[in-house]
């Protein structure tokens, strides 16, 4: 005789199927649910964010007039772009102005993030939130007051100068004076906002690390270099990528300093944007401006990428 016994169901059990299978259903009609809340990104970025971008690559390939007769090129148009020296001028001042404002902008973001998580800091909301009202004020307002206090006649900055004994800078002429007018610009404006980024990722790094580098002898200028600047590397790659993406989109600030679409008599102050915006809505070139878009993706792509690497090689290296 066998020593297993064959036990009978218990009928004051109740059975897990039904209960299985409600679940089943429920996690069916959640996701049913989810797809439904998520939709409106999908839709949305389907209508204004990867039909632009296909419809702009497909003109660039056009001798484009919406209005008029339209004509294949093939990649004339990119072509032209290579050899236009008006395209390299406006990315040389692009990556002119972009320098210019990310590095000082980051220098001081991190040392303002620095005095803001300083726990004996009094009222550190009202900081943090004034921070933000640079980044809430229209573009357009700022680039007029920095416009008036960069003027060369009457400008804030020249009048001081002049009291002080110095000699005017004309900001509109002079084209690294200029770049520098609107890197300040730029900073102003978005400095507060990276500086509440870095200093939510430096809350996130545990007290317990600048406790004992403390009790090791550790200075302020150690503790930053060897616990902080690790903690915000991620977050350091994260700002640069965003500030890239910012930089090479500079648009209202060199168009109000230099008062026309061409970036001043000698374009000095044309961006790859504002080059864009002249050769579609002046020149009314729809296909050229299209392959300056497609050229400007690739560029941020391109820097992206190699911010990307670099990071990761320093990640590697700090972890051996």
């Amino acid at each position: 005789m066998s020593n297993t016994t064959l036990r009978s169901p218990n009928p004051w059990r109740a059975s897990s199927k039904p209960q299985a299978r409600k679940l089943g259903q429920l996690k069916k009609h959640e996701s049913r649910w989810a797809f439904l809340f998520i939709s409106p990104f999908f839709l949305m970025f389907l209508v204004f964010g990867l039909a632009p971008v296909l419809f702009s690559t497909y003109i660039a390939f056009f001798s484009w007039d919406p209005l008029g007769d339209t004509k294949f090129i093939g990649i004339d148009n990119f072509t032209y772009l290579v050899n236009d020296s008006r395209f390299w001028q406006a990315t040389g001042n692009t990556f002119s102005i972009w320098a210019f404002s990310t590095f000082p902008q980051m220098i001081l973001a991190l040392f303002l993030a620095s005095v803001l998580r300083n726990p004996k800091l009094r009222a550190p909301i009202f900081w943090r939130t004034l921070l933000l009202i640079p980044n809430i004020t229209s573009v357009l307002a700022v680039a007029i007051v920095f416009g008036q206090l960069f003027g060369r006649d009457f400008g804030m900055i020249n009048v001081v100068l002049g009291f002080m004994g110095f000699q005017h800078i004309d900001f509109v002429s002079n084209p690294l004076a200029g770049h520098i007018a609107i890197a300040t610009m730029i900073t102003w404006r978005w400095v507060g906002y990276n500086a509440l980024i870095f200093l939510a990722a430096m809350i996130a790094i545990p007290n317990e690390l600048y406790e004992s580098a403390e009790l090791d002898g550790a200075s302020r200028w150690q503790q930053f270099r060897y616990v902080t600047l690790p903690g915000l590397r991620n977050t350091i790659t994260f700002v640069i990528i965003v500030g890239t993406i910012g930089g090479l989109q500079v648009f209202a600030e060199p168009l109000t300093l230099s008062g026309n679409f061409n970036g001043g008599d000698s374009r000095q102050f044309s961006t790859l944007t504002l080059f864009l915006f002249e050769q579609m809505f002046v020149e009314q070139k729809y296909g050229y401006a299209a392959a300056i878009g497609i050229a400007i993706t690739f560029i941020v792509l391109i820097i992206s990428l190699i911010n990307f690497l670099l990071t990761r090689r320093i990640a590697s290296e700090g972890s051996k």
